[in-house]
């Protein structure tokens, strides 16, 4: 069984990393058709870099981001087309970080791109069955055109590390500055922690506007977006990460990157309650849930982890056990393998 992995994609961004080698890792070859740089110009290359494999595969992923790229990928194959969606453009730019007004001629354009390309596609990949259900509503599509595919994380590159013993507990954020990300709820949470023995390294160069100078918390240090590699160095010393904290409705049906991360790298995690990570973590199991847009609640829970130590190391174990056995690139595309192969 041969796969065409096609489209505009970056081949390191975590998602299409993750995929390519689970797929590898479950026995099935993988070509990559892929092009960049321009906006009409690296359509054209995928056109003439197709043309030289057409006939060399069986079916084809169109990569995130790839809902123009579908569009094309149906003008030249006949053969199964399968999109990993991984978010609705419409939703993130009009319903999420509201850069667009609902109803006009953009979002239009968004809702009808999101759609078309969903429509043409075969299968649909999106990471959680809230996401799925949530796109069914958006879009009228049926359910059955949808497969769940967790994201996951590289556990090559991430690996359980025990940090460095201090005197105070390290709590850890890399992320943007979205409404999905609530990224103002950590920083008054750790306004409210100023007094307490805990420190927060926030990650990310779009964070970095909250680092005013003036009345901040003396307990967080601002870090500037850095390489992967040393991002993960950063996390390995932290003893509590961070996910999403949001209110908008995307917080509700996604399971961000910085979770399964945080799981592989073997961190008690605190995150939003949602239905989302509902269908993956346990509340006191594998993670600590909080109110959504509640900084108090959040303060609270980090509170809950520092002074709590034999708890905190249950949700540690728990959860890096439940990252070996589902969550690693092999276990998350395990079903899509095998759906493809009898495809």
């Amino acid at each position: 069984m041969v796969i065409c992995f096609f489209g505009i994609y970056k081949p390191n961004y975590s998602r299409n990393s993750i995929l390519i080698k689970g797929l590898k890792q479950n026995g099935i070859e993988v070509i990559e058709c892929n092009a960049t740089g321009g906006r009409v110009g690296k359509y054209l290359k995928l056109i003439v870099k197709h043309w030289k494999i057409r006939k060399s595969y069986d079916v084809m992923i169109v990569a995130f981001p790839g809902y123009q790229a579908t569009i094309l990928a149906k003008v030249l194959t006949s053969k199964l087309i399968i999109l990993d969606a991984f978010f609705s453009i419409y939703d993130s730019e009009v319903c999420d970080r509201k850069s667009i007004k609902p109803y006009t001629p953009a979002a239009l354009y968004y809702w009808l791109i999101d759609w078309l390309a969903c429509s043409l596609a075969d299968k649909v990949l999106l990471d959680t069955d809230a996401h799925i259900n949530y796109f069914c509503k958006l879009f009228p599509l049926k359910r059955e055109k949808f497969i769940r595919v967790l994201l996951g994380a590289d556990n090559e590159i991430i690996r359980p590390s025990r940090p460095q013993d201090k005197n105070y507990l390290l709590v850890h954020f890399h992320g943007i500055a979205t409404p999905l990300q609530g990224v103002s709820s950590i920083v008054e949470a750790a306004r409210l922690l100023e007094c307490e023995d805990i420190k927060f390294n926030l990650v990310g160069n779009k964070i970095m506007k909250y680092d005013t100078g003036e009345g901040e918390a003396r307990n967080i240090n601002f870090i500037r977006t850095t390489p992967y590699l040393k991002l993960v160095k950063i996390m390995a010393e932290a003893d509590v990460c961070l996910g999403i904290f949001g209110n908008t409705a995307k917080t509700q049906v996604v399971i961000p990157n910085k979770v399964y991360e945080a799981l592989a790298a073997g961190k008690a995690i605190i995150t939003a309650d949602t239905p989302a990570v509902r269908e993956l973590l346990i509340d006191r199991g594998n993670c600590l849930f909080c109110r959504a847009s509640d900084p108090k609640d959040l303060a609270e829970k980090i509170m809950i982890l520092k002074n709590d130590p034999v708890l905190r190391r249950a949700i540690v174990e728990q959860g890096y056990k439940l990252f070996i056995n589902r969550l690693t690139p092999q276990k998350v595309t395990a079903e899509l393998a095998a759906l493809i192969k009898d495809l």
